[in-house]
């Protein structure tokens, strides 16, 4: 991580009595605060106070768990099984690197189409209430539209792990032990 970064990094430390302080404003904050941190994209890091240990990834997984809990939950319990199945397995790397790479292939589709919503309404970004209006009559075409993506993304995935399985084949193939043969 670059220094000017680093500077640029909100610091905030959680106590021991499970308190959240925020070096920038000296003052003490809430999860609400810190998931409004994330809402305005400003860099921060939570660090325990006591042995500076890096905390972000569990307080954001923390605000998750409430997002969760409240309203309408993004994550369905056979999506989080199947996520779950992934910890421990290979492809736990894979796993994180490919939800990664498609939650940001959507966020920049959504950035897209907010610039692109802006040369529709004066110039200015759709409101929240807008783009209800706008996912009502577009919403069937876009889950269609997601649909064929995730398709077409399984369809590589499954090429790769052919490809995989073809290579390693190819590369223990030579050597002189048979695969049904099990260890004594």
């Amino acid at each position: 991580m670059n220094s000017a970064k680093k500077m640029s990094e909100r610091l905030i430390k959680k106590y021991p009595n499970r308190r959240l302080y925020d070096t920038q404003t000296s003052s003490y904050i809430t999860l609400t605060d810190v998931k409004q941190l994330v809402l305005d994209t400003e860099e921060f890091k939570v660090v325990d106070a006591k042995s500076n240990e890096d905390l972000t990834r569990s307080i954001l997984l923390q605000i998750i768990l409430e997002e969760e809990a409240n309203g309408q939950p993004m994550f369905s319990s056979s999506a989080l099984s199947q996520i779950i199945r992934y910890y421990g397995h290979a492809m736990q790397g894979m796993m994180g690197s490919y939800l990664e790479k498609n939650v940001q292939a959507f966020t920049e589709i959504q950035s897209k189409l907010t610039e692109n919503s802006k040369d529709l309404y004066e110039g200015k970004p759709f409101s929240p209430e807008m783009w209800a209006q706008f996912m009502n009559v577009q919403g069937p075409m876009m889950q269609g539209m997601m649909s064929n993506y995730i398709d077409q993304s399984k369809n590589l995935f499954v090429q790769m792990q052919e490809q995989m399985e073809n290579q390693t084949k190819s590369m223990f193939g030579s050597f002189p032990f048979n695969p049904t043969d099990k260890p004594k």
